[in-house]
């Protein structure tokens, strides 16, 4: 990793390029991996609790896309 920072920067804007990709690509993944255990505990939580499958539901919209819009803004300030 060391060794990638120091290309980059003799390389200049292509080599920082490099790293904003690197960057926005963890954040992708991090937010698949975030979304998918929400998703994943609500089903388990749905499965434990049927009539409060509402607000589970519910909860887990706005936690996914809280997620989401980290993600975006992680990607967003990766490639600047």
């Amino acid at each position: 990793m060391i060794g990638m920072i120091q290309e980059a920067a003799a390389s200049g804007v292509v080599g920082l390029s490099k790293l904003g990709a690197i960057g926005a690509g963890l954040a992708v993944i991090g937010a698949g991996i975030g979304i998918g255990q929400i998703g994943g505990k609500a089903v388990e939580g749905i499965a434990r609790q049927p009539e409060a499958s509402s607000k589970i539901q519910t909860n887990m919209i706005i936690a996914a896309a809280l997620v989401e819009g980290v993600a975006l803004f992680a990607v967003v300030v990766a490639l600047l």
